[in-house]
């Protein structure tokens, strides 16, 4: 997780740092990279050359530079990026998987007051100056800072008039906000991939309990499990029937034709029911065999989606290439089972 924290001058965003740290975030700040740049080229630090050096690398390179050359020095999962100034350095940070903007203000004069007491070296302004500067930093526009923006995009934004203890309660609420476990619905694909998970629990042959869904317009349609004909013996009871096929190459592998395929008995299914599978999406667990493809490709169905990869798949994934039929997998390993 990536923080972002911005906010107008002495609005409390060390104090914000201060927190997330004792909760186990590393630290990097937008301000501390131009202190240091500062210091490369021999200049005063001053809240003025602050702000000029940032513009320029604005200008120059764009608005997220600064960003993005802190991104590349992060190597912690959790860290906080302070000092964020323009839009665009916080839609950098966005690209990330899970980024929160926290913003902080207050009262022009109680903030005046703790820059005061803080006693940095970039602080030594007089009152006419600290406002003329954060004007600068809260309205300029194009390639310079643009903080009320920012403030603006703050996910979570803390009003910092009152005190230490009652900004510290503020943020334990936000950190449990952001840290709870929220609840993810799953998409469609993974809503049928699990349907055909649990069917597959009604299998009847262990070298691959596997199972079978078939959908269309998000609406299930029917479902198939590995198993044998009605009112045959099944693998778990009697054992396997294994016959040897010799390929072209040389190769020998060893199928069980004890069962029907979840894939063959969900289109049996559809049959038997009159269901209309064209343009439908099949769900199953490993690449279907030759014979389930050719079977899928004379039904209409148009789009094949597997949990993982069949050893032997080649030949089925060339045949629904030719076929137009679209075909994705959830993992690109391959699928292993008993005498495989």
């Amino acid at each position: 997780m990536i923080i972002g924290i911005t906010g107008t001058l002495g609005a409390g965003k060390g104090t914000i740092v201060d927190f997330l740290k004792q909760k186990g975030f590393a630290y990097y700040s937008c301000s501390d990279y131009l202190r240091e740049e500062l210091k490369k080229q021999g200049k005063e630090i001053t809240i003025p050359n602050l702000a000029g050096l940032g513009n320029f690398i604005r200008e120059q390179y764009g608005n997220g530079e600064i960003t993005k050359r802190l991104l590349k020095e992060i190597k912690q999962e959790n860290v906080i990026i302070d000092s964020l100034r323009h839009p665009d350095e916080i839609n950098e940070l966005k690209k990330g998987e899970k980024f929160i903007l926290i913003g902080t203000d207050a009262n022009i004069g109680i903030r005046y007051e703790r820059i005061k007491l803080r006693n940095r070296e970039e602080d030594n302004l007089s009152f006419g100056e600290f406002i003329t500067e954060e004007e600068k930093q809260k309205t300029n526009s194009g390639s310079t800072m643009q903080l009320h923006k920012c403030l603006e995009l703050a996910d979570f934004k803390i009003e910092n008039n009152g005190t230490l203890e009652e900004l510290n309660k503020k943020l334990e609420e936000i950190f449990q906000e952001i840290t709870k476990e929220k609840y993810v619905r799953p998409t469609w694909d993974n809503y049928f991939m699990e349907i055909a998970g649990t069917i597959a629990k009604r299998a009847t042959c262990d070298r691959g309990r596997s199972g079978c869904v078939i959908a269309r317009d998000k609406q299930l349609l029917v479902t198939g499990y590995v198993g044998s004909p009605k009112g045959l013996p099944h693998c778990d009871d009697v054992g396997h029937q294994f016959k040897k096929m010799l390929h072209e190459d040389g190769s020998i592998t060893n199928h069980c034709v004890r069962t029907v395929h979840a894939e063959q008995n969900a289109i049996c299914q559809a049959a038997k029911l009159g269901v209309s599978i064209k343009g439908a999406t099949l769900y199953c667990k490993m690449t279907p065999c030759r014979v389930c493809a050719m079977l899928i490709i004379n039904s209409g169905i148009k789009r094949v989606v597997c949990e993982k990869k069949y050893h032997a798949g080649a030949e089925s994934e060339e045949m629904f290439k030719q076929a137009e039929i679209k075909l994705e997998f959830f993992d690109e390993e391959i699928e292993q089972y008993k005498n495989q």
